[in-house]
C-alpha cells in the first residue's frame, strides 16, 4: 500500500484508501481459520462444505476480520491504533477467487477516523463494516 503514515491532521472525509486485491487461496482460508481456532469443518473440509451448498471451503469471519484490521493498518501505518471494528458479512470468500478491499473516509473527530470498507469477491460484497482509527497527531 502506502509507505508515508497519514497524520491525523492530513486525512480529511471523503479520502479513499488504496483498494487491495487479495487472492483467495484454500491455504489462506484454511489456515486463517486453524490460526484462529475454527475447527468447523466447512473451513477446511471441502467435503463439508460441500454438503453445506457451497463448492469448497469458505472463509471464516475472524480472517475476514483479520484481513480488514490489516487492510486499514497498512494504509494508517505503524503509529495508527484500531479503536473498533465492526463488520457484517455477505457473499463467500472462496478459493480461486479475489477479494479487493476498499475504504473511504466517513467521519472525523478530534482523536479519531472513521473508515468505511467493504471486500468485494465476484458474487458481490463479502464483507462491509466500519473501522475506528487513531492516527498520529
Amino acid at each position: 500500500m502506502t509507505t508515508k503514515e497519514p497524520r491525523h491532521s492530513e486525512v480529511e472525509v471523503g479520502d479513499a484508501l488504496p483498494q487491495l486485491a487479495l487472492p483467495l487461496t484454500t491455504s489462506l482460508i484454511v489456515g486463517g481459520a486453524l490460526a484462529s481456532r475454527d475447527y468447523t469443518p466447512v473451513h477446511h473440509d471441502r467435503g463439508a462444505a460441500q454438503a453445506a451448498g457451497l463448492q469448497d471451503v469458505f472463509m471464516n469471519i475472524l480472517t475476514t476480520n483479520g484481513l480488514i484490521g490489516r487492510y486499514v493498518t497498512d494504509w494508517a501505518g505503524a503509529n495508527a491504533v484500531i479503536r473498533g471494528l465492526a463488520i457484517k458479512l455477505g457473499t463467500p470468500n472462496l478459493p480461486g477467487d479475489t477479494m479487493t478491499l476498499s475504504g473511504r473516509v466517513s467521519s472525523k473527530s478530534d482523536d479519531e477516523i472513521v473508515v468505511e470498507v467493504a471486500g468485494k469477491n465476484s458474487w458481490g460484497n463479502h464483507v462491509t463494516g466500519t473501522v475506528r482509527v487513531a492516527l498520529r497527531a
